[in-house]
């Protein structure tokens, strides 16, 4: 075998067998590719090791409900009955209708008017002066003289059907340069209704005040307005009787006295219908 017998010199024969084991050489590794090949690609379609982790699926949240879970409002605050208010009796027939001005003049509760144009109906035309911010008792503000100071007084609506309460505006104009004060109180600001013609008397801000003075403010060069809504029913002087019947239906006239100011008269009507 190490040395080969022919005719051929022995180097041809050493060649002829190296390109033989080179060929042998190729055949066994593309059979061992091919055998590891299928082994490693086997696996396909089976089943994961036992400790290996498939990614959970991404849950998606579900929509926000809009509205409060069972009933409550949004922050579990729970809102107060309409009722609720802080409404509170007094001896004329009136309520406390607990709002920021909160005057209880007897028959009558203050309401805050937003500065909007009056509307079908309105007692007047043009904006409404927004609502004087109270004044503290014993403020250091200067009151307010009827040089600098003009009163009005006009109904909000001119007409008023069952079950509507009547609503009359005051409206401080101040032409002055510095702000002012003025006490618009069932004492000071005296709100008088009358029938007409005849003139009796129906209601009067003055006649059983449950409150003392209320302060406003009056802005520099500008206006305020003071509204108070009467309850419809009639009171008398001094708290006598009778007090606390509803007011017919008929033409009204609403009487504003504030000393040194002097009077101011407007009508309105209440309707059956």
């Amino acid at each position: 075998m190490r040395n080969p017998v022919g005719p051929l010199p022995s180097s041809i024969y050493w060649r002829r067998r190296a390109v033989l084991l080179c060929l042998l050489a190729l055949v066994a590794a593309i059979v061992l590719w091919v055998v590891t090949s299928r082994g490693g690609g086997g696996g396909n379609g089976a089943s994961a090791p036992a400790d290996s982790h498939t990614p959970a699926a991404t849950i998606t949240p579900g929509p926000t409900p809009s509205g409060p879970h069972d009933g409550s409002e949004p922050g579990g605050q729970p809102t107060a009955p309409s009722g609720s208010s802080g409404s509170g009796g007094d001896d004329n027939g009136g309520t406390d209708s607990g709002t920021s001005s909160g005057a209880d003049t007897g028959g009558a509760t203050a309401s805050a008017p937003s500065a909007t144009s009056g509307g079908s109906g309105s007692g007047g035309t043009g904006s409404v002066p927004p609502a004087g911010q109270e004044v503290p008792a014993g403020s250091s503000l200067p009151t307010c003289t009827p040089g600098t100071v003009t009163l009005s007084v006009s109904p909000v609506r001119n007409t008023y059907q069952p079950g509507q309460h009547p609503q009359f505006r005051l409206v401080a104009a101040n032409s002055g340069a510095a702000a002012c004060k003025i006490d618009v109180g069932p004492k000071s600001a005296v709100f008088t209704v009358t029938s007409a013609p005849g003139g009796s008397h129906v209601w009067a801000s003055d006649d059983c005040p449950a409150t003392g003075s209320h302060l406003l403010q009056v802005p520099a060069r500008s206006s305020m307005s003071y509204t108070l809504i009467w309850n419809g029913q009639t009171s008398s002087p001094q708290c006598a009787k009778p007090k606390g019947q509803q007011a017919g239906s008929g033409t009204y006239l609403v009487q504003l006295r504030m000393s040194g100011y002097g009077s101011k008269q407007t009508s309105f009507q209440l309707t059956d219908d």
